[in-house]
């Protein structure tokens, strides 16, 4: 699968392009390049007008036991996985406060399709020490990895159309005031290897400028 994001907010925009490979109907490997647009920011900061943040984002995801779908009712698939994270902006993340410019997390999730109620469900433990997911470093001056919670809720309107919500709880290691994010989305697969979203999303507060509100889109290819 191939994938294409937006993220468009009052102060920031944020793109992400990726691909995934599963292998095996067991092992999942994924790649994706992520931006990070200041715009008007990076000059207050004193980084320059549209400075980018720039990340790498190697993943690795192991099916353990259970399946999304079929099988006994009340065991979900869990899985375990770890994504390196790599920062291309050292100096600049160093300077905020952050204590590296690369990282790793560590997930493990459990989701289960419950057919009878339509219901798509998805919780996921995350270790991790991430800076708005890496975008500024990792770590902080007295704070590193910290256990966090990702959660969501999908209900199939039809075989083609989902609405839902995520939240995504975030630790706060350079003490600027970093909120954790929530959304509220729709999908909708046009063909049975093109689907696209869209969501309303609450950032809250990204490097101190609050109130970070606003929209995104994703177009997603699969084979």
């Amino acid at each position: 699968s191939t994938q294409v994001t937006a993220v468009e907010l009052p102060d920031f925009g944020w793109r992400s392009y990726g691909a995934a490979i599963g292998l095996f109907d067991r092992v999942e490997l994924s790649y994706a390049h992520q931006h990070f647009d200041t715009r008007d920011v990076g000059a207050a900061l004193g980084l320059g007008q549209g400075f980018d943040f720039k990340q790498d984002v190697f993943g690795a995801k192991l099916r353990l036991v259970g399946d999304t779908v079929y099988g006994d009712t009340l065991l979900p698939q869990i899985a375990a996985g770890v994504e390196y994270k790599r920062n291309a902006n050292g100096p600049i993340v160093a300077f905020l406060g952050a204590e590296d410019d690369e990282g790793v997390d560590y997930t493990l999730s459990a989701t289960k399709l419950f057919l009878s109620r339509s219901l798509l469900v998805n919780a996921t433990a995350r270790y991790t020490k991430a800076n708005q997911l890496g975008l500024l470093g990792f770590g902080g001056p007295d704070a590193g990895y910290a256990l966090q919670f990702e959660g969501s809720l999908g209900y199939q309107l039809s075989r083609r159309a989902v609405i839902g919500a995520e939240l995504r709880t975030k630790p706060d290691n350079l003490a600027l005031g970093e909120d954790d994010w929530l959304d509220l989305f729709a999908a909708y697969a046009v063909t049975k290897n093109l689907t696209v979203s869209a969501a309303y999303v609450d950032l809250g507060s990204i490097a101190t400028f609050e109130d970070q509100r606003g929209a995104f889109v994703q177009a997603q290819v699969a084979f």
